[in-house]
């Protein structure tokens, strides 16, 4: 991460408030205080904090403060389930003020629906990230409303980075595609791993072995592409010899009621899923 960043990060004035802190929550929180966010800058609202984020209020963070020692938060990030946001959100007006960026992390809520909740003129970005951000290899897509200025942007940018890649969309309505894709698609990673074992197994091999050898062969193959400059499908082909075990596989895979357009139908459900947690 560019000193740049660190620097936005140990220079805020005025208090982050981090809203929910699970799994995503508290990987994002880590992120930022490796970068260099000064832990006595951290407010954490939540109502069944963990150990772990309970177990920072040892390095100054303050955890489910009363309301009125908080002030007007500089940002406050919203982390929790989208089925409460609307029970929640409101309830954040009094850290708000003009100069606030609040950032959303919950599927499916629009910039529509938290403008609604907010004081009025809020700066808000809606962000849709993934799982891997726990370990630091997430990717999180964003969009601004038209409040957000560019150094807020920038500011967004570099909290969001703190948990892997950041792309930004213009387009809201692209979102719900997002979260379908990538918001959800680590589970579909898992689920190959899942599956590829069970396959394994049925072909005669111990399932502890099948599990390793699927576990490590989609490790192991992400990061391949991950490092590679070459597109997934030219990986694949590289793999597949012609009239090869792989071949006569992938022609099970790529069939047309195969692989393709079960994630077509899959996406699309994900994605529909997505437009109504807007609510």
């Amino acid at each position: 991460m560019p000193t740049t960043d660190r620097t936005v990060l140990s220079s805020l004035s005025a208090p982050l408030v981090l809203v929910g802190a699970g799994k995503m929550g508290g990987a994002m929180l880590e992120g930022w205080l490796n970068l260099g966010l000064p832990p006595q800058q951290v407010v954490v609202l939540d109502p069944k904090p963990s150990d772990e984020i309970a177990a920072l209020a040892a390095r100054g963070i303050r955890v489910n403060p009363p309301a009125a020692g908080i002030g007007t938060a500089g940002v406050v990030v919203a982390a929790v389930k989208p089925q409460v946001a609307a029970d929640v959100i409101p309830s954040l007006a009094a850290h708000i003020g003009p100069d606030t960026l609040v950032v959303s992390i919950m599927a499916g809520k629009t910039l529509a629906f938290l403008e609604h909740l907010l004081p009025a003129s809020t700066a808000v970005v809606r962000s849709m990230p993934n799982t891997p951000a726990a370990i630091g290899r997430g990717i999180t897509v964003a969009v601004g409303n038209a409040r957000v200025s560019p150094a807020q942007r920038s500011l967004a940018d570099t909290l969001l980075a703190a948990t892997g890649a950041v792309e930004w969309v213009d387009d809201e309505a692209l979102m719900d595609a997002v979260t379908a894709v990538s918001g959800s698609g680590p589970a579909y990673v898992f689920l190959l791993a899942e599956v590829l074992a069970q396959a394994g197994e049925k072909a005669g091999l111990p399932p502890d072995l099948a599990a390793r050898l699927a576990r490590l062969t989609v490790t192991g193959s992400g990061e391949l592409l991950h490092r590679s400059p070459l597109d997934a499908a030219t990986l694949r082909q590289n793999v597949t010899s012609p009239g090869g075990t792989t071949a006569v596989a992938l022609d099970v895979l790529m069939a047309a009621d195969g692989l393709a357009p079960l994630m077509v139908k899959a996406i699309a459900a994900a994605a529909k899923r997505s437009r109504e947690l807007a609510g």
